[in-house]
C-alpha cells in the first residue's frame, strides 16, 4: 500500500508548523504550542499520592527546579542539584532517596549519603547533555597533553557540579575541586593560589563568565580545549600562556539563548530586566542586566516590584512557575523558541508513580550507585568546595 504526501492547506496552523508564518501570542512569554500532554491514566495523581503514603518517611522525594510540575507536587524539597544532595544527606533515617532530576545529581546524592541509604532515579535515560560532554577518557587524555607539556604541575582542575562523579573523581585526586554557578568565583579564587592555571570543566560558558567578568582575566587569558581534537585544537604556546583552560562543553538550554534574543526583547517589551543564568554565553551576560544561579533568579524576581517586566534566561519549567507564582509581574521566556530541559523532562509522572509503586512492592528500580573509589575522591573535591571561605555548613558525613 502506498501513500501521498498532501501539502496542508495554507491555514495559519499549517503555516506555523510549516516554518511559514508566525504566531505573536506565543512568541514571546512562557506558554509552548507543544505543551505536554496531560497524562494519559487520569489516576496517576492517585496512584503517586497513596505510593507515598505507605511508603511514609522510608521515602524522600527531591524535586530539581527545571522538572515538570506534576511531578514537583510530590516532592518534600524543591532546588538546585547540590542543595538537593545536602538535603539527602541531612536525612539518614531516609532509606529511599527518589531524586527526580537528572544521572550527575543522583550522583551527587550517593557521594553524600550514607551506605544504608538507596538512590533512585525514576528514569535512567534522565542525563544531561553537558555532563556528558566531558567523559573520563577524554579529561585523562587532556590532562596527559598538560603533563608532556610540563605544565600540569601548575593547573588545577574545576569541575562545575554539573558533571559525573568520574570527573569528580578526576578532580579530587588531582587537587581540585567542584564548583556551582553561585560560589564558581570563590572556587576559582582558591584555585589560582594553589597553581597559575585552571582546567575548568565542562562548561565553557561558566568559567569564561566568572573568569571575565566576575575576576578581571581577559578574554585572551581564556582558551578553549576541544577534546575531539589534538592537543585540545591549541598549540602548546596558547596552552602554556593561557590562565584558564576551558572545556568545549555547554548546557543546551541556557547555550540556545543569543545576542538578538536579548535585543528582540528589549524591542517588544519596553523597561525590561533580562535576567540570565551564567551557563550562557558570554555575549548573552554581557548584554543582560542580571546575571546569577537559579536560586538567584528566583529570589531577585521574588523581590522584583509588581508590574516589573522580567525576561528569564533559563529553563521554561522554571520560568513558567515563577510567572505563575507572581501574577503581579509581566514574567517572560527570553528566547522566541520556547523549549524544556529534553532530559529533565524524563522525570515524569508515569515513571514517578512507577518507581514509587515497586518501592512499595519491596523492588528497589533504577538504583544509582558511585564505586568506593571514585566516590571518595569525588568526595574530597566536594570537601574542598565546602572548605572555601565562604561557603556553608557541611552536610554531614556519610559513612
Amino acid at each position: 500500500m502506498t501513500s501521498t504526501w498532501v501539502e496542508p492547506s495554507n491555514t495559519a496552523t499549517a503555516l506555523l508548523l510549516l516554518g511559514r508564518g508566525s504566531d505573536p501570542d506565543t512568541e514571546r512569554g512562557v506558554e509552548c504550542p507543544g505543551d505536554l500532554p496531560a497524562p494519559s491514566d487520569p489516576d496517576l495523581v492517585a496512584r503517586a499520592t497513596a505510593a507515598k503514603a505507605k511508603l511514609g518517611s522510608k521515602v524522600f522525594v527531591l524535586g530539581h527546579h527545571y522538572q515538570r510540575d506534576e511531578v514537583i507536587q510530590f516532592a518534600d524539597v524543591t532546588g538546585d542539584s547540590f542543595k538537593l544532595a545536602r538535603e539527602a544527606a541531612a536525612r539518614p533515617d531516609a532509606e529511599y532517596i527518589v531524586f527526580c532530576g537528572v544521572h550527575f545529581m543522583a550522583e551527587s546524592a550517593d557521594i553524600l549519603t550514607t551506605d544504608s541509604q538507596r538512590v533512585i532515579l525514576p528514569d535512567l535515560a534522565a542525563g544531561c547533555s553537558m555532563a556528558d560532554m566531558a567523559v573520563l577518557g577524554q579529561v585523562e587524555a587532556a590532562w596527559d597533553t598538560l603533563t608532556e607539556l610540563g605544565i600540569a604541575g601548575d593547573t588545577v582542575p574545576v569541575t562545575y557540579m554539573n558533571s559525573s562523579a568520574d570527573i569528580k573523581g578526576f578532580v579530587g585526586r588531582n587537587g581540585g575541586v567542584v564548583c556551582t554557578s553561585s560560589n564558581a568565583k570563590r572556587a576559582l579564587d582558591w584555585a589560582f593560589e594553589q597553581g597559575s592555571k585552571v582546567l575548568f570543566l565542562p562548561d565553557q560558558h561558566l568559567g569564561r563568565n566568572t573568569a571575565v567578568l566576575e575576576m578581571g582575566l581577559s578574554l585572551d587569558d581564556c582558551v578553549l580545549y576541544d577534546p575531539h581534537k589534538p592537543g585540545g585544537g591549541l598549540t602548546p604556546e596558547q596552552l602554556r600562556d593561557a590562565k584558564m583552560i576551558l572545556w568545549r562543553g555547554h548546557c543546551s538550554v541556557h547555550g540556545r539563548f543569543t545576542l538578538e534574543s536579548v535585543k528582540d526583547v528589549r524591542e517588544r517589551v519596553p523597561g525590561v530586566n533580562v535576567l540570565v543564568h551564567p551557563e550562557c554565553r558570554h555575549e548573552v551576560v554581557t548584554a543582560s542586566d542580571h546575571v546569577g544561579s537559579t536560586e538567584y533568579i528566583i529570589k531577585t524576581i521574588e523581590a522584583a516590584p509588581a508590574g516589573s517586566a522580567w525576561a528569564l534566561g533559563t529553563e521554561l519549567n522554571l520560568v513558567r512557575r515563577l510567572a505563575l507564582a507572581h501574577p503581579d509581574k509581566q514574567i517572560m521566556f527570553l528566547d522566541k523558541a520556547v523549549c524544556y530541559c529534553s532530559t529533565m523532562n524524563r522525570i515524569d509522572l508515569p515513571h514517578l508513580v512507577w518507581a514509587l509503586e515497586e518501592l512499595v512492592a519491596g523492588r528497589v528500580v533504577n538504583q544509582i550507585t558511585v564505586d568506593a573509589d571514585t566516590a571518595h575522591h569525588a568526595r574530597v573535591a566536594l570537601d574542598q568546595m565546602l572548605a572555601l571561605p565562604g561557603a556553608d555548613t557541611p552536610p554531614p558525613t556519610a559513612s
